[in-house]
């Protein structure tokens, strides 16, 4: 388990599992940087060492909001970051905080970096709200929202994406469940 109570990645889950939020909110945070000139590494490279710091910091103090270990994707020249928050409000804060690793990188990015061109930075964020989210995972290890909140049997949510949307009552799923 790790110290949100879930559990690692790794495991595979044989069955069918959706993310749950119950009644809450949560925030979905993609961010990222795409290198634009490869061979202005002392552009590039201090962004790209800056999400790691974070991230451990972030994943030492779970009263910051971070719901679990954030993952990364690399495609091509473009690094993107998925996170779950607690709150806009936690990430927020935490993108505020003088005592915290991000406020420092943002502004040394602005100073070094800034409009040159070398390498862009990008960020999306979604509050989540019970009834607008649907997931599932089928012979996956935790992963994405159940990794981050909850995972439940996709029985229990519904056996088709509308059904754990809310959208219908009829919960005949196009293929048979198992």
């Amino acid at each position: 388990m790790n110290e949100r109570g879930g559990r690692l990645m790794g495991r595979v889950n044989q069955k069918r599992v959706a993310g749950d939020i119950g009644e809450r909110e949560v925030v979905l945070f993609l961010i990222g940087m795409r290198v634009n000139q490869l061979w202005r590494v002392d552009r590039w490279f201090p962004v790209a060492t800056a999400m790691p710091r974070m991230i451990v910091e972030l994943m030492k103090d779970p009263s910051r909001g971070l719901l679990s270990r954030p993952r990364t994707f690399v495609s091509g020249r473009t690094v993107c970051v998925i996170q779950y928050w607690n709150s806009f409000e936690d990430l927020e804060r935490y993108a505020r905080a003088s005592d915290a690793a991000h406020l420092p990188a943002w502004r040394s990015f602005n100073r070094r970096v800034k409009d040159n061109g070398t390498v862009g930075i990008w960020h999306e964020t979604y509050r989540v709200t019970p009834g607008s989210v649907e997931s599932v995972y089928v012979n996956m290890p935790d992963f994405g929202l159940a990794q981050a909140v909850a995972g439940v049997p996709a029985a229990q949510r519904g056996q088709s994406a509308a059904m754990r949307l809310g959208l219908r009552d009829d919960d005949t799923p196009p293929v048979a469940p198992y």
